[in-house]
């Protein structure tokens, strides 16, 4: 169990969440993708105080719950645990992966509580349009091999220490272990929560209306995926980073007030332990925007 944060009832379960203070408004909620928790994000929000994060109910230290679930159950919960909290808005929410799916649908339902949307190297619904026709199939082959991966054996489990140890070597070490242990034993959770991604999650996003006119900022992380590489050709590997990206301009470009910018080196998965200076930026011009209505953000660029 981490030294940080506490545990909030809302309805029937106790949510963990972890507030860092701030004076520079409004606060930042950070939604983690699918298999990590509120702790991967500590370097980022104390970077951008005030800043929550936060464990959805049946991951990390919050209680259990049946995986996976709808997008809107995840929003209203997270809403919920927001008022138990103290936590006041509206609040810029900043989604990675899986997570942005959750922050666009709770733009979606609570349009007012918004400030801002921040969103980490995001999924899409209408992905498989901006992707080589390969794709699928790749996708397909991908999801078959994750079923079927076996326990990790201890010399697996003794690198990946290792890996972890620097990927979080910003944390406090209390922190470093409790997420090193959290991972090594419950990296399976990923699994269990996209189970529904691209069939009731992409419907929900479908039918669930335009989101509010607030400031909107995509980061695309753009160091190659090595998952990909396993599975398809250099060649192909490059052409879906490419319709990544081109889908990530037209997520921002939906929007008046949206930006997109691209992360060199940033892997998908690490995007907020390992970069959290350009989320911090982001963060900032976010603020700045929410503060200006008549500022408009529409160039793409590059975060650092």
């Amino acid at each position: 169990m981490t030294n940080l944060g506490h545990r909030y009832a809302v309805g029937d379960r106790e949510l963990w969440l972890h507030h860092e203070p701030g004076t520079t408004g409004p606060t930042v909620v950070y939604l983690p993708g699918a298999g990590l928790i509120g702790l991967d994000f500590l370097a980022a929000q104390r970077r951008t105080g005030p800043a929550v994060t936060y464990d959805r109910a049946g991951t990390g230290w919050s209680d259990p719950a049946p995986l996976p679930r709808s997008a809107a159950d995840v929003a209203t919960e997270l809403r919920a645990l927001l008022r138990a909290a103290d936590v006041a808005g509206p609040v810029i929410l900043a989604g990675h992966s899986l997570g942005a799916f959750y922050a666009r649908r709770y733009a979606q339902l609570f349009p007012d509580d918004v400030a801002g949307l921040l969103l980490l190297d995001p999924g899409h619904e209408d992905i498989f349009d901006f992707l080589p026709p390969e794709a699928k199939e790749i996708d397909a082959a991908i999801k078959r091999h994750t079923e079927t991966i076996p326990e990790l054996t201890d010399e697996q489990r003794s690198m990946a220490r290792g890996q972890y140890a620097q990927l979080y070597a910003e944390w406090p070490a209390a922190e470093r272990v409790t997420l090193t242990d959290y991972h090594l034993d419950k990296w399976r959770i990923a699994l269990d929560e996209t189970r529904n991604f691209d069939t009731d999650i992409y419907a929900e996003l479908r039918a669930g209306g335009a989101l509010p006119d607030v400031p909107l900022l995509v980061l695309t992380a753009a160091g190659r995926n090595p998952v990909w590489e396993q599975f398809a050709d250099p060649d192909l590997v490059t052409a879906a980073h490419a319709g990544i990206d081109a889908m990530h301009r037209a997520i921002a470009a939906a929007v008046p007030r949206g930006e997109h910018r691209v992360v060199p080196d940033a892997s998908h998965g690490f995007l907020a332990m390992q970069h959290p200076g350009a989320i911090a930026a982001a963060v900032t011009d976010l603020r700045a925007a929410h503060g200006d209505p008549a500022r408009t953000t529409s160039t793409s660029g590059t975060a650092s």
